[in-house]
């Protein structure tokens, strides 16, 4: 097992790698994802080092539902914060697992991550399980609308509110005081005129059963399971672990600091997953 650092030292490297390799090669890796294979890309994390510095509460379903002044401040934050996020970038570990994929060694991906990284990077099957900021829902008539396009409109509903001093969260949107919030102004359906909501999965929600079935057969489509940047905290991602230990599939995990379930692993290495992931993508292309 290896030290998390800034960049991985060549013995250090070659290490994690190695370790990696010997429980994941010859065999179809199916690979599941979280905030830590997007933290390189500049995208804040719930539970990664350094979180409890900055914690602050996700939003919660129910009162995303049931309370108008959850709404406006979500959508309030959101404004502030999707330019920086919708920004962000693939980074190296994104593209590595492109390269596996591309090499036959990862038939598909289950990721946590709502943040569309690992499409821009070029992955073709990727099951997300908590959805993508980059679509709106309508709640009343299911009615769709890229996020993008809701920027404009909150935007011009909110003129001159861009300019509010920000810090980027985890789930795309930004820590906002309450003060500026009193004449925030909440945009509705264009179909319908009912309740907007990104289509992700809150927290105090569930995953679609439709979505959990597919992940689950990826599983089985694997021989492996890789973890790569996710803390398996909450039972969302970390049903896929011991269904795969259910299966005695070999399990590596690549992830910094605590981690769920690291007792049915064959190997944990705790290193940044854009420092090992490419490295480990050519020795196993090598065979």
């Amino acid at each position: 097992m290896t030290s998390p650092l800034d960049a991985l030292p060549a013995p250090e490297a070659t290490g994690a790698v190695d370790a990696l390799a010997s429980v994941l090669r010859g065999r179809r890796i199916t690979v599941l994802t979280g905030a830590g294979c997007s933290t390189e890309s500049g995208i804040p994390d719930y539970r990664g080092p350094g979180t409890r510095a900055r914690a602050r509460n996700p939003i919660q379903h129910r009162e995303f539902l049931n309370r108008p002044e959850i709404r406006a401040r979500y959508w309030a934050r959101s404004l502030l914060g999707w330019p920086r996020f919708s920004q962000a970038r693939p980074n190296a570990a994104h593209h590595a697992l492109v390269a596996m994929e591309r090499d036959g060694l990862v038939p598909g991906l289950i990721t946590q991550n709502v943040d569309r990284l690992h499409h821009a990077a070029g992955s073709s099957r990727v099951i997300e399980l908590h959805g993508a900021l980059a679509r709106v829902r309508c709640l009343d008539c299911g009615a769709q609308e890229a996020r993008v396009e809701l920027q404009e409109r909150l935007l011009a509903l909110n003129p001159g509110f861009e300019h509010h001093v920000l810090e980027l969260r985890p789930d795309g949107d930004a820590e906002l005081s309450s003060e500026v919030l009193q004449s925030f102004h909440v945009p509705e359906c264009l179909a319908c005129g009912g309740t907007l909501k990104p289509d992700v999965v809150f927290f105090g929600d569930n995953v679609p059963a439709p979505t959990v079935e597919a992940a689950f057969s990826l599983v089985e489509e694997g021989d492996a399971l890789l973890v790569v940047g996710s803390s398996l905290a909450i039972f969302s991602g970390y049903r896929f672990l011991v269904r795969a230990s259910e299966r005695r599939m070999p399990i590596a995990i690549l992830n910094i600091g605590e981690c769920r379930g690291v007792e049915l692993a064959d190997v944990r290495v705790e290193a940044r997953a854009g420092d090992v992931l490419p490295r480990l993508a050519v020795e196993l292309a090598r065979g």
